[in-house]
């Protein structure tokens, strides 16, 4: 329970959460109207309004249509304030009074009717309580200095369910520390009345009331209480003693219901003090802080429901940008299957010849640089020529931009699908770290909405050769994106990007300074000229052979006698990603010289790779992806600050229910 009504890290961390928790689930996409807002109003009006100790008791007169509510208000004040006769649903305003001390306080009304969304104006005629309208107040001392008692208009006049009278009543019932429920023989167990007064006692918080009877003189005490319990279980259930006041009763009276004589109300019990008695003994922070205490407990409570909701959102949103981001790297992988082999090794020779020290450069022209070891290493390429020379055909400068269009073009396609899809189908090897996460994720997820996973991934791709399928919902965070997209012209796009195809076939500034950067690299590493010459003449004389090959990159398997391994260990692919060729043994390679051409022709594919990888990324990226990314990660940024704050504010509220 709090211990204190002016706890300023209290009030400062509800302010905050009270704000936080809907903005994150703005920022995730989250319908929180329905949920939020009313939870939202309640830390408005019933907490941060509250917070302060010399806040007076709000007290609530409320009951069904013809049961005497207006009545009993007028004869708690000592005046014929609000209108009475036999009609039902007769007044249709709230009405407050109370004592003139309190009104001339600084802000009272201000703060007393923030329930309301609106500035009171003092009663001028009670004629006005007969029509709708904002709610009017009196003065009153005959009320206890630290009490405000309203009067409500019915809140079961209507039919099928129509109340009209009902929303204004909800603002009173809600904004009151107690209830002063007065009821009549004919309604006392009429459960639709007293479920809705249970509802605003206890849905959030738990709040006290008095019970009012008002009953035919006849009615014998017991049978009194009697009526009166059946009422107290109805509102509270078991819990019914901890929560009623007081029990008093009113006797049928024909000059009272006329509004000539004011009610006089008995405790049901002998011992119990009279009903004026009994609301001035009424502790008003001790009642408030028990009051407070029970409505924070359940606002903590929904909070930590919300927070809950929107990590869930937060892990969908991570797993489905994983998704479209693994599904990126697939459709860019695609658009780079061929890869121009000449081009590139022409240009590193070029490169490597240009760089060599001056008196490499003069053995060459004097023809003394080939000696035993590459005249051998001759041999062992004519072999490896002669192995691909059947399988393979030289991709010439025309066709390989031909390729390079039909790649590009079935890459973007199924880019556009992807991302404007309600779904993404991702496969994936399971020995891959984000694989081995998305499938975390999606475990995780499944088991917080209480869904069983009817196989394990992890089971079902012990193989490790076997690929993973993901299914990831688009998170609503991206929909207005996908709409945006989709409603542009898709030729459009496709035109533009394929405008830019030369990005994938030119050595571009990047390319070469990396090349030039790898031969130095090379070069630093060959401390002698034996070193040189046999590393080197291998490279020279395999080259020849590997120029007439078109190398498709892939997972991992060979195309022909030749395949570029390709390994993703990060999200967009890039990350610890290499390239090998793997030259069979059939071609009479030495495994020396076969880790030699590895070490030279690995990274310079490697080279090619990193660089297109980024270009056409850049390139799906501006044209179809990067919105949906950008917003995606601004989301998840945000949330994830959102969501640390608001495990804190929690924290420092349940710290103040128990310090």
């Amino acid at each position: 329970m709090m211990k204190n009504l002016n706890d300023q890290n209290l009030i400062d961390a509800l302010k905050k959460l009270r704000g936080d928790i809907p903005r994150v689930m703005d920022v995730l996409g989250l319908d929180r109207h329905k949920e939020a807002e009313p939870w939202a109003q309640i830390i408005d009006k019933k907490l941060l309004t509250k917070l302060s100790p010399d806040f007076p008791l709000m007290a609530t007169i409320c009951g069904g249509g013809s049961s005497g509510k207006s009545t009993l208000f007028n004869s708690i004040v000592k005046e014929g304030l609000s209108p009475v006769g036999g009609r039902a649903g007769l007044n249709r305003r709230v009405l407050f009074s109370a004592h003139g001390e309190l009104l001339e306080k600084p802000d009272f009304l201000s703060a007393l009717f923030e329930p309301f969304g609106t500035l009171p104006r003092p009663l001028k005629d009670k004629d006005e309580l007969t029509t709708p309208g904002h709610p009017v107040y009196v003065l009153s001392n005959a009320i206890p200095k630290n009490l405000v008692l309203m009067d409500t208009p019915d809140f079961d006049t209507g039919a099928k369910g129509v109340y009209i009278n009902r929303e204004v009543s909800r603002q009173a019932l809600e904004s009151s520390d107690i209830l002063i429920y007065i009821f009549t023989n004919s309604n006392y167990n009429n459960r639709e009345n007293t479920d809705f007064i249970s509802e605003m006692l206890t849905s959030i918080g738990m709040r006290k009331c008095f019970l009012i009877y008002r009953v035919y003189p006849s009615f014998e005490t017991q049978e009194v209480q009697e009526h009166a319990m059946t009422v107290a279980k109805n509102l509270y259930g078991s819990a019914a003693d901890q929560y009623v006041l007081g029990v008093y009763r009113t006797d049928e009276d024909n000059l009272v219901a006329s509004g000539e004589k004011y009610m006089t109300l008995r405790p049901a019990g002998k011992e119990d003090p009279s009903f004026f008695d009994a609301l001035k003994s009424i502790h008003t922070e001790k009642l408030r802080l028990e009051l407070l205490s029970s409505i924070l407990n359940d606002v903590l409570d929904r909070a930590q429901e919300f927070l809950g909701q929107t990590k869930t959102s937060n892990q969908e949103l991570h797993l489905y940008l994983d998704a479209l981001q693994t599904a990126q790297s697939h459709c860019v992988h695609e658009a780079l299957q061929h890869f121009p082999v000449d081009l590139v090794m022409k240009r590193f020779v070029d490169i490597w010849m240009s760089t060599d020290p001056p008196f490499v450069k003069a053995m060459r022209k004097a023809g003394n640089i080939i000696e035993l070891p590459f005249k051998a290493l001759v041999g062992t390429a004519k072999k490896i020529k002669g192995t691909f020379s059947d399988k393979e055909k030289t991709v010439g400068r025309g066709h390989f931009n031909d390729a390079i269009k039909e790649d590009l073009l079935s890459a973007v396609n199924r880019m556009h699908f992807h991302t404007l899809n309600s779904e993404i189908s991702v496969a994936a090897a399971l020995k891959d770290p984000v694989t081995r996460r998305m499938a975390d994720a999606v475990e995780e997820l499944r088991a917080q909405r209480g869904l069983k996973n009817h196989e394990n991934p992890r089971k079902e791709a012990e193989d490790e050769k076997r690929a993973l399928t993901f299914i990831v919902s688009a998170h609503p965070v991206v929909f207005p994106h996908q709409e945006t997209l989709r409603r542009m012209d898709w030729k459009s796009i496709q035109q533009s990007i394929l405008s830019q195809q030369e990005i994938i076939a030119e050595l571009s500034h990047d390319i070469e300074k990396d090349l030039r950067n790898l031969a130095d690299g090379f070069r630093s590493k060959m401390g002698t000229w034996t070193k040189i010459r046999q590393m080197f003449a291998a490279f020279l004389n395999v080259v020849p052979a590997t120029v007439a090959v078109t190398y498709i990159l892939s997972t991992g398997d060979p195309v022909g006698a030749v395949g570029i391994k390709v390994k993703l260990t990060g999200l967009f692919g890039l990350h610890d990603l290499y390239a090998l060729i793997a030259l069979p043994a059939t071609t009479g390679l030495k495994k020396a010289d076969q880790n030699q051409l590895k070490e030279m022709l690995g990274p310079i594919i490697q080279t090619w790779l990193n660089n297109k990888l980024k270009a056409v990324q850049d390139l799906f990226e501006k044209e179809i992806t990067g919105q949906i990314i950008q917003h995606a990660t601004d989301a998840l940024q945000s949330s994830d600050v959102l969501i640390t704050q608001i495990q804190d504010q929690i924290a420092v509220c349940k710290k103040a229910m128990i310090s």
